[in-house]
């Protein structure tokens, strides 16, 4: 089966590399990319451990946290702005 097939800059400048580094075919490259992204391509999804974020309690906050312009107050002083 003969095609044509175009790629995209970024792919072509990794199978140039590859050539080079390999001392292979563009078939051959090519056939071994596309059969290893097909494969991954049909692999069910890998499942990850939800992400969880260790918490602490950090005690009654310094400064108030209801009112920006009264915090700012208190850390930089009245003349904040």
């Amino acid at each position: 089966m003969r095609t044509t097939l175009t790629l995209d800059d970024d792919v072509a400048v990794q199978l140039k590399r590859l050539l080079r580094e390999r001392d292979a075919s563009l078939k051959d490259l090519v056939n071994e990319a596309l059969r290893r992204g097909l494969c991954d391509m049909q692999a069910p999804p890998r499942q990850r451990r939800p992400f969880r974020t260790k918490t602490f309690d950090g005690g009654e906050p310094l400064v108030p946290l209801d009112n920006v312009a009264e915090a700012l107050a208190l850390i930089e002083g009245e003349n904040y702005k």
